[in-house]
């Protein structure tokens, strides 16, 4: 895989927004919008974060990229949020650099003896990591964002403090980042539905539609369904995330059609939300897809604090995935062609106030590492099934 997708591993997918109507794991709390005056602008609200962590992986061969420091150190995130979030006209500008939430045994994580580098260049639009303007009429339930945006996909955040985990699942791996597009808001009693229409994975070519439509239950019980898909076809010499081409990064990917769904259920101090995420896409030999293929993951989340008081916490999931391709097309969706495998993480969290910190320790085993080519990949020069990583993560919120 090439640089470029190293960089991309913790960058995520969704803005932490109230634009978005995401929800995003509670082993901790988020940070806290210093309330300002804005003059003529009205109330404006000023967030963020700085964290670092510390990795330990215990095989570091990634698809012949072999690291001799399996010990290393990184920041993870420097991001800044001013919002307008009241009025007919609000906006939102989230800036710096992220690259925080690590994929458990994702292909790069380690390289040449570093960890992915955090960076204010991933996307096109460099240090701007959201950023749009929103219309909201007054007494309508309907309102319109442009600009730079978060996906629509899934449950995991791509800013590691709004998880309950700090490393993530392979259904977070293949899924869309932040893009460029319109959204449009729809909230009536217990629906709220957004619909997406951008340049998915920051291509630059408009023809990918996302969608989202969460139905609140009751107030411990809701459930959301999403979908992203191409619309026509992006060529392999395009640009993707500020850097290489859609050929180099996965043409199956940007060209794919995705469904998926969580539901959330909350029990006192305990938060569970199973997901389950499908992609395909179809033969194309335009752009090297030969056969069709597809990619499947499923998980279920946990989060349990000790007491509303407490400074403690521990998240926690378990993850499964497979993917086919055939002898015509080694397509590569996660680790290796035809991958299938488990997985789990672990994370006790401490937080005071602003300040928090906590470990991570994540095991994901192939239960096929296999290619229909017959050639055998896996996390070290022996083609190695498992992988363990720990990480030990602080980090301040305001």
């Amino acid at each position: 895989m090439n640089t470029m997708r190293r960089q991309l591993l913790g960058l995520g997918f969704v803005a932490a927004s109230s634009l978005l109507a995401l929800q995003a794991a509670n082993a901790m709390s988020g940070p806290t919008a210093i309330q300002i005056d804005g003059g003529p602008l009205g109330p404006l609200q000023l967030s963020g974060g700085v964290d670092g962590y510390g990795a330990f992986v215990s095989n570091t061969f990634q698809n012949g990229y072999l690291s001799e420091q399996p010990l290393s150190a990184e920041v993870a995130n420097g991001l800044v949020e001013l919002q307008k979030s009241d009025g007919i006209l609000q906006f939102t500008i989230e800036l710096g650099s992220n690259g925080g939430a690590i994929t458990l045994g994702a292909p790069g994580f380690v390289a040449d003896g570093h960890l992915s580098q955090t960076s204010i260049s991933t996307f096109t639009t460099g240090p701007l990591y959201a950023g749009y303007v929103t219309v909201a009429p007054s007494n309508t339930p309907f309102t319109i964002s442009a600009g730079q945006i978060g996906s629509l996909e899934g449950y995991e955040s791509g800013i590691d403090w709004n998880n309950a985990n700090q490393l993530t699942t392979a259904i977070f791996y293949v899924q869309n980042s932040q893009s460029r597009g319109v959204s449009g808001n729809y909230t009536a009693g217990p629906i709220n539905a957004t619909v997406t229409f951008g340049d998915g994975y920051d291509t630059g070519v408009f023809n990918f539609l996302q969608a989202l439509v969460t139905y609140t239950i009751n107030p411990t019980n809701n459930v959301s369904v999403y979908y992203a898909g191409n619309l026509g076809r992006t060529g392999t010499a395009a640009t993707i995330y500020g850097g290489g081409t859609v050929g180099g990064y996965g043409a199956e990917y940007v060209n794919s059609q995705m469904i998926g769904a969580y539901y959330s259920y909350t029990m006192g101090n305990l938060n569970l939300v199973p997901e389950a995420q499908y992609q395909y896409a179809k033969a194309d030999s335009y752009i090297g897809i030969y056969k069709p293929t597809y990619n499947f993951g499923a998980a279920l989340f946990a989060d349990y604090s000790l007491s509303s008081t407490s400074p403690y916490s521990i998240g926690a999931w378990a993850e499964y995935f497979t993917s086919h391709t055939s002898s015509y097309d080694e397509t590569d969706w996660f680790i290796g062609p035809d991958a299938q495998g488990i997985g789990a993480s672990v994370t006790p969290t401490w937080q005071y106030k602003d300040l928090f910190a906590r470990l991570d320790g994540g095991y994901v085993y192939l239960l096929h590492n296999k290619g229909t080519n017959g050639v055998k990949y896996g996390f070290d020069a022996n083609a190695e099934h498992g992988e363990f990583i720990g990480t030990l993560e602080a980090g301040l919120l305001f």
